[in-house]
C-alpha cells in the first residue's frame, strides 16, 4: 500500500484536488478525506509517517487487505490496490484542480468535475468485425480505461509491444447475423488520453496444480519518455500529430545544439535574444495545440508521456513479501539507469506499474 500512496503522490494536481475536496457522509469520502490529511502530514513532516488511520479505515472497506496467516497480514497485489484507491477517488468525486486562462489568470473550475475522469481516466474506441459473416456491419464501442495492459509473451521485448498486443484480438460473442456464437476481430485504439497514463504489466497468471499466482520474468524493456501515437485512432492523431512533430524536432535541434539551450553569463543582449526567440517558440507551440484537445481539462494534447514513478515487485509469485516499500526515513536517490534497469529478467526487482506524466508543452 505504501508504495502505491507514494507512485500516486508524484501527481501535484492529485494533492491540490484532494485539498479541494468538501467531506461528506461515505465511506469513500472518509477515506478520501484520510488520505488528504495523509499526504498533508507527509508533505510538512521532517520524518516518516506511520498511515495508520489510512490503512485501518482502507482495510475496513477492503476486508481482503486484513487477512491474516500465522505470520501476520497477507501481503495483497499492488495493483489491485491502485485499483480500489482510483476507484474510491472516482466515487468521491474529487473536483479538479483550479484552473487557468491563456494568460496567466486563475479561473474558477466547478467542483462537480472529477478528477479522476479528467486527469487519470482515457477512453477506447472498438471495432468489432465478424470473420465468418463479412457482411455483417462493423460494431463500434467505446469505453472508458484507467490503465493500459502490458500483455507479456516470448515476442514481447518492449512495453509498446505488449500494450499494442492487447489492443488487437480475437473475441467470441453471439452474431445476430448467424445467430449463434462467432469469432470477431477486435481493433481498439485510444479517442482520448489522459494527463496521466498509467501500464501494468501482466506478470502473474494462474497456476491452477499449485493454486498460485506466478510470475512472468521475462525482460521486457520500457521507456522513460513515451510515444503513444501508434496506440491512438486516425482521427486523435491527426489532432496531435502537428504539435508532436513539433515538439521533436526542437528536441532535436535542442540536444544537437548546446547553444540553444544556454544563457550568456553577464550578457543582457544575449540573454535577451534567447528570452525573445523562446517565447516565439512558446507562442509557435501554443498554436499547434487543437482546439478541441485544448478544451478538453486533463487531457493530452501530443501523445508524448515522461515516465514519473515505476512501483516494482520482487519475487517469483503474487504472495511474495517484498514488495519495495517506500520509508520516508530511508529514502534514496537512483539514476536514469538504474530505474530502466528494472525491465525484469530476474529475481530482482521488475516494474508492475508504470505512471507516466504528459510531456510539457512549454
Amino acid at each position: 500500500m505504501n508504495s502505491t500512496l507514494q507512485c500516486l503522490r508524484v501527481i501535484p494536481e492529485l494533492q491540490e484536488s484532494l485539498n479541494r475536496f468538501t467531506s461528506g457522509s461515505s465511506v469513500a469520502d472518509k477515506l478520501t478525506t484520510s488520505l488528504r490529511d495523509l499526504y498533508n502530514n507527509l508533505n510538512q513532516a521532517t520524518e516518516s509517517v506511520v498511515p495508520l488511520h489510512f490503512l485501518q479505515l482502507f482495510r475496513s472497506v477492503f476486508p481482503q487487505f486484513a487477512q491474516n496467516t500465522a505470520d501476520g497480514f497477507m501481503q495483497q497485489d499492488a495493483e489491485e490496490c491502485w485499483t480500489q484507491i482510483i476507484s474510491i477517488l472516482k466515487q468521491a468525486n474529487i473536483p479538479i484542480p483550479s484552473q487557468h486562462s491563456s494568460d496567466g489568470e486563475k479561473v474558477s473550475s466547478s467542483t462537480e468535475e472529477s478528477f479522476i475522469d479528467h486527469y487519470m481516466t482515457g477512453e477506447f474506441t472498438s471495432t468489432l468485425k465478424c470473420l465468418e459473416a463479412p457482411e455483417e456491419g462493423e460494431i463500434v464501442i467505446k469505453e472508458n480505461f484507467t490503465k493500459l495492459n502490458c500483455h507479456i509473451s516470448i515476442l514481447v521485448n518492449y512495453v509498446q509491444h505488449g500494450i499494442m498486443m492487447g489492443l488487437d484480438e480475437k473475441i467470441e460473442k453471439n452474431s445476430p447475423t448467424l445467430r449463434r456464437m462467432a469469432i470477431y476481430d477486435k481493433t481498439t485504439r485510444i479517442s482520448r488520453l489522459p494527463s496521466y497514463l498509467t501500464v501494468q504489466f501482466v506478470r502473474f497468471f494462474w497456476k491452477s496444480d499449485r493454486r498460485v499466482k506466478s510470475k512472468i520474468l521475462r525482460k521486457v524493456k520500457f521507456p522513460i519518455e513515451l510515444d503513444v501515437t501508434d496506440f491512438c485512432t486516425d482521427e486523435l492523431k491527426n489532432k496531435i500529430l502537428p504539435l508532436k512533430n513539433r515538439l521533436q524536432e526542437l528536441e532535436k535541434e535542442r540536444k544537437g545544439s548546446k547553444e540553444s539551450t544556454q544563457f550568456a553569463v553577464n550578457n543582457n543582449v544575449q540573454d535577451t535574444v534567447t528570452d525573445s526567440k523562446n517565447n516565439e517558440i512558446v507562442e509557435e507551440i501554443k498554436k499547434l495545440i487543437d482546439p478541441e484537445l485544448n478544451k478538453d481539462i486533463g487531457a493530452n494534447v501530443s501523445g508524448l508521456y515522461e515516465l514519473c514513478s515505476v512501483l516494482t515487485h520482487i519475487g517469483r509469485s503474487a504472495e511474495s513479501e517484498d514488495w519495495i516499500q517506500y520509508d520516508d526515513d530511508k529514502v534514496s536517490i537512483v539514476s536514469q539507469e538504474d530505474i530502466l534497469k528494472l525491465d525484469g529478467g530476474g529475481d530482482w526487482h521488475i516494474a508492475y506499474m508504470l505512471l507516466y506524466r504528459s510531456k510539457k508543452i512549454a
